[in-house]
């Protein structure tokens, strides 16, 4: 039975998505790295081609979380999966089961489509999440090392 709090997110959702994303930033430490706006976000989900998909999560008829994620491919598995991008919930509604909710209805999503997997990044000092995660049977991908070309470096690149 799927968790009443948990609904796919909608266009009137959208300025408080952008606020949990700059709360989450915050919690993360990153503040000043996180330029998203309400217009970036709107397009994303809800523009002629989205690329970007979301579920939010209600605690008395308030937004209180969200999962913001996009559709990503195994070549390994031939299959679609889900890459979690965002999951916040705020710390006034911690401990109600909204976290453990999202990351369900995003494992139903997953099973429904016939997608493989289910991932995200975690940051190595977030002990609580990732006890959190690992309870729920996630495991951790130890042996790979994350990459990332941006700014000026990407512009370097793509000069060749």
């Amino acid at each position: 039975m799927p968790d009443q709090r948990i609904r796919r997110a909608q266009e009137s959702d959208v300025d408080t998505m952008v606020k949990l994303v700059y709360e989450l930033a915050e919690y993360e430490h990153a503040p000043d790295e996180c330029h998203l706006t309400a217009d970036q976000l709107r397009r994303a989900l809800f523009g002629p081609a989205p690329a970007l998909f979301a579920h939010v999560a209600e605690l008395d008829g308030e937004v209180v979380g969200c999962a913001l994620w996009f559709l990503n491919f195994s070549t390994w598995d031939g299959e679609h999966g889900i890459y979690l991008e965002d999951l916040y919930v705020r710390p006034s509604a911690r401990g109600s089961g909204l976290g453990k909710a999202l990351l369900v209805a995003l494992a139903e999503e997953c099973v429904r489509q016939g997608y493989t997997r289910l991932q995200w990044w975690v940051l190595d000092w977030n002990e609580p999440a990732i006890g959190f995660y690992k309870s729920l049977g996630a495991v951790p991908m130890d042996e790979w090392t994350v990459m990332r070309v941006s700014g000026d470096g990407l512009g370097r690149l793509a000069a060749g």
